[in-house]
């Protein structure tokens, strides 16, 4: 099992989940978020004062995944996340070991739990 988390372009979601949908990934969890990467952010003038908009609007994606899912998971959000521009900027996707899941409801663990 994996924990899949993305940080994407908020403009760039909905393309993200319908990439998503299509390979049956429906459990999902996105959160607004801020930060910078490459692009380290952008000045803006706001009442004719500069300043350094440093902190850029993210949208964090987190997916819990069986291990056969995995790649088709990453191929996705790549497809969905890039677009046509592929812009500096389009996100970052992390993989890391999911030790265990637990489902409250039922007490399943492991792979059936996701």
């Amino acid at each position: 099992m994996k924990y899949v988390i993305a940080m994407i372009r908020p403009e760039r979601l909905d393309a993200v989940k319908r990439e998503l949908q299509k390979i049956e990934v429906s459990r999902l969890t996105v959160s607004s978020v801020s930060g910078y990467g490459a692009q380290k952010g952008y000045m803006e003038i706001y009442r004719a004062m500069e300043y350094d908009a440093n902190l850029l609007e993210k949208i964090k994606i987190e997916i819990a995944v069986n291990d056969e899912f995995l790649e088709p998971t990453i191929e996705a959000i790549k497809t969905g996340a890039k677009g046509s521009d592929g812009y500096v900027g389009s996100g970052k996707i992390f993989v890391l070991p999911l030790e265990n899941v637990i489902r409250i409801r039922t007490n399943e663990t492991g792979p059936e739990a996701i």
